[in-house]
C-alpha cells in the first residue's frame, strides 16, 4: 500500500511534487471508510499538466526496481528529467509491505545511479543501507548478504539485482515495487496492454477470473447476456492454440445473436482487456495504475469500478487504485480528501490535494464541480 510519494527534476516537475494517500482525522467516514489511508486517489487537471507524468513516476519505480537488471551495461536509464536537465532526479516513496512500513529514496541521472537508501520506519525510522553508486554502505546486520555481491550494475537498482541473484532479505521490497500494474510507461498511455488471445486464453484457463470480468461486462447493461471462450488450432503454428471470446447477445425477437470481440464497442472491448488489471490488483493487494481509466465508458459505469476498491468485502486485501480522469462528475464521489489537482505555470507543474486548500471555499455538504468550473481551485485551462 502506498502512503505518499513525489519527485523532482522529473518531467514537467522542476522543484518537485508529493502525493499523499494518507487521509486526516477530519476525514468523513464516508471518504475514509474508517481508514488512514484511502484505496482510491483521483488526479484531476486540464491537458498538459502533467497526470500522466504524476503515474509515469510510479511506473518508472516498478520497472527500475524490479526489472532495470535486464539493461545493458551501456544503456542509458530510461526516464526524463525537465527539459532533459543535467541535475540529478530525485523519488521517495513510503509504502507498506506485509504490516511494515518502509520508505525509498532514490537519486539518479541518465547514465548511473547517484544513491538508494531503504528505511524501516515502526517508532523510529531505521537506515537499513546505503547504496552510493557502486557501493554498499551503512547496511544493517540483516541486510549483510547484499554484500556477496560483487558488483553493482550503475545503471540497475539494487532491489533488482538483489532479485537476479536471490537475496532473500529484500524479498518483501521487490514484491511491493512488482505489485505496480500500470498502462503508463516510458512513451505514455499504453491503451492496449495485453494482445486478445492472450487474455482470452487465461479467461479460459483461470475460471475465477472469467466470472470476475463477465460478472462486470453483463452488469453494465451493454446488451450481453454471456461470454464464452473458444479455442482453436493456429494455422500457423500447429502446436499452439488460439483463444477468443464470443458475446451472446439477447435480441428483440428473442432470438440470439454470437458475436466476436470486434463487434463489440468500444468500451466494451476496453473492459474486456484491462478488468484483468483489476483482477489482478485486487487478488494481490496490489497499486493498480490507470491513465484515462474511463476511456470509452459512460460515467455512470466508473462508480462500481471505484467501489470494486472502496468495498472491503470486494477489496480484500486493501488494493489501491490512482487514476486520471478529464470527468469532472466524477470529483464529487472523490470527494476533496481523495482528489489531487495539477496545474502547469510556465511549463512547470505544481500540484496539490484539494483538502489542502484553506478556508470553506470546498465544503463536505457542497458540489466540488460549480467551484472547479469558476476557476478558483485550479485544474482546468486557461482559454
Amino acid at each position: 500500500m502506498i502512503l505518499n510519494y513525489g519527485v523532482r527534476n522529473f518531467t514537467n516537475f522542476k522543484e518537485g511534487v508529493h502525493i499523499s494517500f494518507e487521509l486526516s482525522t477530519n476525514c468523513p467516514k464516508k471518504f475514509s471508510n474508517g481508514n488512514q489511508c484511502t484505496n482510491i486517489l483521483c488526479v484531476n487537471g486540464p491537458n498538459a499538466s502533467g497526470k500522466t507524468n504524476l503515474l509515469k513516476a510510479l511506473g518508472f519505480l516498478n520497472f527500475f526496481c524490479c526489472n532495470s537488471f535486464g539493461l545493458k551495461p551501456e544503456d542509458s536509464i530510461p526516464f526524463e528529467s525537465h527539459f532533459f536537465s543535467k541535475e540529478n532526479t530525485e523519488f521517495y516513496i513510503e509504502f507498506i509491505e506485509f504490516g511494515v512500513k518502509y520508505r525509498y529514496e532514490l537519486s539518479l541521472n541518465e547514465k548511473e545511479v547517484v544513491s538508494e537508501k531503504i528505511y524501516r520506519i515502526r517508532k523510529r525510522s531505521t537506515l537499513l543501507f546505503e547504496r552510493k553508486k557502486d557501493l554498499i554502505l551503512n547496511e544493517i546486520k540483516e541486510f549483510e548478504e547484499l554484500k556477496t555481491i560483487k558488483k553493482l550494475r550503475l545503471n540497475a537498482s539494487i532491489i533488482s539485482i538483489a532479485n537476479q541473484y536471490e537475496i532473500n532479505c529484500m524479498e518483501p521490497i521487490y514484491s511491493f515495487f512488482n505489485g505496480l500494474f500500470t498502462n503508463v510507461t516510458y512513451y505514455g498511455l499504453v491503451t492496449k496492454l495485453h494482445k486478445d488471445s492472450n487474455v482470452s486464453k487465461i479467461y479460459k484457463e483461470e475460471k475465477d477470473i472469467f466470472d470476475f470480468i463477465k460478472e462486470i461486462i453483463c452488469k453494465f447493461d451493454l446488451g450481453i447476456t454471456n461470454i464464452k471462450i473458444i479455442s482453436q488450432e493456429n494455422p500457423e503454428k500447429e502446436e499452439e492454440k488460439e483463444y477468443y471470446p464470443v458475446f451472446y447477445h439477447d435480441r428483440c425477437d428473442k432470438k440470439i445473436s454470437k458475436l466476436l470481440l470486434s463487434h463489440q464497442s468500444s468500451g466494451t472491448q476496453s473492459l474486456y482487456l484491462t478488468l484483468i488489471n483489476y483482477w489482478i490488483a485486487l487478488q494481490y493487494g496490489g497499486v493498480l495504475i490507470m491513465d484515462e481509466f474511463d476511456i470509452n465508458l459512460h460515467p455512470h459505469i466508473l462508480p462500481s469500478l471505484l467501489e470494486l476498491f472502496t468495498n472491503s468485502k470486494k477489496n480484500k486485501y486493501n488494493a489501491q487504485l490512482i487514476f486520471t480522469t478529464h470527468n469532472i462528475e466524477i470529483l464529487d464521489l472523490m470527494g476533496k480528501y481523495r482528489t489531487f489537482v495539477l496545474n502547469k505555470h510556465q511549463n512547470e507543474s505544481f500540484g496539490y490535494r484539494l483538502d489542502e486548500i484553506q478556508g470553506d471555499l470546498l465544503r463536505n455538504d457542497r458540489s466540488i464541480v460549480p467551484v472547479l468550473k469558476s476557476g478558483k481551485i485550479g485544474g482546468i485551462p486557461r482559454i
